[in-house]
């Protein structure tokens, strides 16, 4: 009885030991996916100010009294969905 006590108790531990090691993985996964969405938003947003100091240079270039090629440079600006 002693030795079928001491094999369950041992099951009971790999048990344990399993569900920290599955606790622990998910952790990582989590830590990692949270370091890429930073890392996406930073890359982003680098991308955002890149474009529009781009347009900013090509506003300057056009000049102000031409409505309709700012319009147009504006226009071309947008974002194009997928």
């Amino acid at each position: 009885m002693a030795s079928q006590s001491q094999g369950i108790q041992q099951l009971l531990q790999a048990e344990k030991r399993a569900a920290e090691k599955v606790s622990e993985a998910r952790k990582r996964k989590n830590r990692r996916l949270k370091q890429a969405k930073e890392e996406a938003q930073a890359e982003i947003e680098q991308y955002r100010l890149q474009r529009e100091k781009e347009f900013k240079a090509k506003e300057a270039a056009v000049g102000h009294w031409d409505p309709v090629a700012v319009a147009a440079l504006k226009w071309r600006r947008r974002p194009r969905r997928r």
